[in-house]
């Protein structure tokens, strides 16, 4: 995957695919563009689709900043120019709709649709809460402990039950996975921080919200929260798929968006 050079010298690692009118895929927290591998063979056939690793994640740039939500959107803004787009259909999940929000609000040009998936738009006592103990294992336990911690969260127990393997695995490579945890720390902290909920009726964007009845990280609440006050956004509640919805829903995910970004 190339390299994308920011404004201050650090990387973004990006990769475009297909051909079509352009989409970004933008994952979560985790930042991590092979969060999108599956949906992107059939997504290609219809897009110009691009998947970057946020800063501080993967094989972009660690760099040790005072991360924020802000900060990751214009990182993607300036991926989005240098690229030569002059507007692009968003699909954020999670952190990446934090920051389509971000982007639909104040730089309105660069969005044509908006896809928020999974996501919230401000923090309450469960989401704090929730940050507040995965922040803390990490801190005090390390990687491969908020590793195990974070996929209770995300993932449902049928999938768990049936991916222990692959969940052990993944544990043995926490310190490569999060080489820098003070980084992820930070990252964290920054989405607590978020908090467009009041802006969103700025929105102009054609938006559309998903998320699984059976989210434990973003509920669905959330959701309500953010088509109550986008004008004409719309909902789609996924009956199961947990946080990580569209790698366990995938085809019906995909036949969301490609008719939500065709629709005339």
């Amino acid at each position: 995957m190339p390299l994308f050079t920011l404004r201050d010298g650090a990387h973004l690692n990006y990769e475009k695919t297909g051909h079509g009118p352009a989409l970004f895929l933008v994952p979560g927290l985790g930042g991590d563009g092979r969060f999108w591998q599956p949906q992107l063979a059939e997504l290609a056939r219809h897009f110009t689709v691009v998947v970057h690793d946020h800063r501080g994640t993967g094989s972009s740039s660690l760099s040790r900043i005072d991360y924020s939500v802000e900060q990751m959107a214009d990182d993607a803004a300036q991926l989005i120019e240098g690229l030569g787009f002059s507007r692009v259909h968003w699909c954020g999940h999670s952190t990446g709709g934090a920051m389509g929000q971000v982007l639909a609000i104040d730089r309105p040009q660069l969005i044509d649709r908006l896809v928020l998936s999974a996501t919230w738009a401000r923090s309450d006592a469960f989401f704090r809460r929730l940050f507040e103990v995965r922040s803390g294992i990490l801190a005090t336990q390390g990687p491969a402990a908020y590793l195990k911690a974070s996929a209770l969260a995300l993932n449902t127990p049928a999938w768990v039950r049936a991916h222990d393997a692959e969940l052990a695995a993944a544990e043995a490579q926490a310190a490569t996975t999060i080489p820098v945890p003070e980084i992820v720390l930070s990252r964290i902290a920054a989405i607590c921080r978020h908090d467009r909920l009041a802006e969103l009726p700025r929105i102009r964007a054609r938006t559309l919200a998903i998320c699984a009845r059976d989210d434990m990280v973003t509920p669905p609440y959330f959701t309500d929260d953010l088509v109550a006050a986008i004008p004409g956004a719309r909902a789609l509640f996924l009956p199961d798929g947990g946080h990580l919805y569209p790698n366990m829903r995938g085809p019906e995910f995909r036949a969301a968006l490609i008719s939500f970004l065709t629709e005339s």
